[in-house]
C-alpha cells in the first residue's frame, strides 16, 4: 500500500522547535523528491521545503529559510522536517509530499504556534 504517514506535530510556544517525521511505504523511497507543504486556515497549500531523491538537495521557502531544514534517510524511507525558532504565522496543516512515478500526499499533522 502506497502511503506517507506524518508525526511530530502539536502545540508550541513562539520560539520554541518541533520535528516532523514522515514514514514512506509502498514504493521506492528514493526515486522520490519528498516535500513539506502547509495549509493554513483560509489559505492555499504552499511548499514550505523539498529535498530530492539521490543527492539531497533541499530548497526553502522564503518563509523558512534559515529556520527550518529538511531531511531524509534512504534506508529507513524516512523524510523530517526541524523546525526551529517558530513563529505564530507558521501555526498550520502540514503535509508530507511525494513526487516520482507516484504522487503521494500523507494526511497532515496540526502545528500550533502559541503562548
Amino acid at each position: 500500500q502506497v502511503q506517507l504517514v506524518e508525526s511530530g506535530g502539536g502545540l508550541v510556544q513562539p520560539g520554541g522547535s518541533l520535528r516532523l517525521s514522515c514514514a514512506a511505504s509502498g514504493f521506492t523511497f528514493s526515486r522520490h523528491a519528498m516535500s513539506w507543504y502547509r495549509q493554513a486556515p483560509g489559505k492555499e497549500r504552499a511548499l514550505v521545503a523539498s529535498i530530492t531523491g539521490n543527492f539531497g538537495i533541499t530548497n526553502y521557502a522564503d518563509s523558512v529559510k534559515g529556520r527550518f531544514t529538511i531531511s531524509r534517510d534512504n534506508g529507513k524511507n524516512t523524510v523530517s522536517l526541524q523546525m526551529n525558532s517558530l513563529r505564530p504565522e507558521d501555526t498550520a496543516v502540514y503535509y508530507c509530499n511525494a513526487q516520482g512515478r507516484y504522487i503521494i500526499w500523507g494526511q497532515g499533522t496540526q502545528v500550533t504556534v502559541s503562548s
